[in-house]
């Protein structure tokens, strides 16, 4: 059974939540081909079927050449994430970071909005029933019991603040929640073990006042780690987690570029960053652009992505938001030669 964000179990609640997620899967359908994932380099011309990663991948690659090879393409492991439309695109994010906005049409569920008594508003002459017309304060919407994307208040604050505290990626609390705090809280209810809607209710803001955060794997040195079966990217110093970015790596499915087929897989294993490319970066195999990519194995980037969904969805490099690809270039580092572990 899966665990659910822990929304309270009224109509509502039930109603938002499956809205959200159902419109995070439909409008990322039409953009995981335009995300440029596994395609660093030029396929080797005799590569017209999927290959397999080979063994020394698990060792930092050389500085390619001009020939160099294209991502290795194998066998897909599966994934315990939704992948069948797994795509990120249409988030209706306009900030360029991470998932956005999930759907512009939401709202009618076939309630009422709370207060919307049209038969007595006030000013049309009609009585409430207590001999005058009806209190326009009375129409005022009570506040739901959970905190989900584009509400602007102060609880929506002390949430951002919190997650800041934790090491989740927030570098605003404007006490807005826009596609930032989205990409933090999808962040936090992957390291909880939650449903992943983006929707603050009992489950996660417990899982926030709880201090829940992923542990490092490593224990010494500046390290990427890269949680697959999670969706995250942890910056670890020295056996601490500094910072939990969400993540999207491959989404295990097969895909043709330049007439031949490859997996969308992301290997796991132990890597060091051996390229990087301090722009935008434009697919070889023309799956894309990567913002700021930094290349750990073959054609495989941790780059930076427009759109981050909090399921796999790429073509098997690792998604995080551009924000975030820009903290992990302009003041975390990971320069060449920086450790890369997936697990």
């Amino acid at each position: 059974m899966r665990v659910m964000h822990g929304k309270p179990a009224h109509g509502v609640g039930t109603a938002v939540g499956t809205r959200v997620l159902g419109t995070l899967g439909a409008v990322a359908l039409t953009a995981g081909l335009l995300s440029a994932c596994g395609g660093g380099e030029e396929p080797p011309a005799d590569s017209a079927a999927t290959s397999s990663p080979s063994p020394e991948e698990s060792t930092p690659s050389p500085e390619p050449s001009a020939e160099e090879q294209e991502p290795e393409a194998s066998a897909s492991e599966p994934s315990s994430e939704p992948s069948g439309d797994a795509t990120d695109e249409g988030s209706g994010n306009d900030s360029g970071d991470g998932t956005g906005k999930p759907g512009e049409d939401e709202g009618d569920d076939g309630s009422s909005e709370p207060g919307d008594d049209r038969s007595s508003e006030p000013g049309d002459g009609k009585s409430d029933g207590k001999g005058g017309d009806k209190d326009p304060k009375e129409d005022k919407p009570e506040k739901p019991d959970y905190i989900e994307y584009g509400e602007v208040s102060n609880r929506v604050g002390k949430l951002q603040q919190r997650l800041k505290d934790l090491g989740y990626f927030v570098t605003s609390v404007d006490k807005a929640y826009g596609s930032e705090t989205q990409q933090a809280v999808f962040a936090l209810q992957k390291a909880g073990g939650l449903y992943r809607d983006g929707v603050v209710g009992d489950a996660t803001q417990k899982a926030a006042d709880d201090g829940v955060v992923p542990k490092a794997r490593t224990s010494s040195g500046k390290v990427l780690e890269i949680d697959i079966d999670r969706q995250l990217v942890l910056a670890v110093e020295n056996g601490k987690v500094v910072k939990v970015i969400n993540a999207s790596s491959g989404n295990g499915e097969t895909y043709e570029a330049k007439g031949a087929t490859y997996t969308a897989y992301t290997p796991r294993g132990s890597f060091a960053v051996y390229r990087e490319e301090n722009r935008m970066y434009a697919s070889r195999l023309e799956l894309g652009d990567m913002w700021r990519p930094k290349f750990f194995t073959g054609g495989i980037a941790v780059h930076g992505s427009a759109s981050v969904p909090a399921f796999p969805a790429s073509h098997g490099c690792v998604r995080v938001s551009n924000s975030a690809m820009d903290w992990i270039w302009d003041t975390w580092g990971a320069p060449s030669g920086t450790p890369v572990v997936v697990y």
